[in-house]
């Protein structure tokens, strides 16, 4: 992991970090988190979740014919 330093005003830096102790994380995390979504960190997700579902279309399974009622699901 490499480090990184940026200059930004102290009144802003120290706004960060008390919103960051509000959110339970820390200024640097969330930094990281924004370059990671910046960079497309969304876009492996969302390619994910498509494939996912393109793939579960394809799928040769099935449940067999049988059918549930709500009762049956709901029954313990």
């Amino acid at each position: 992991m490499a480090n990184l330093t940026i200059v930004v005003d102290g009144t802003l830096l120290r706004r960060a970090r008390v919103k960051a102790a509000q959110l339970g994380t820390s200024v640097n995390s969330v930094l990281r988190e924004q370059l990671v979504s910046w960079l497309g960190g969304v876009d492996k997700r969302s390619r994910a979740i498509e494939s996912l579902v393109e793939r579960s279309g394809k799928a040769r399974s099935g449940r067999g014919g049988r059918t549930w009622t709500r009762d049956e699901l709901h029954e313990r």
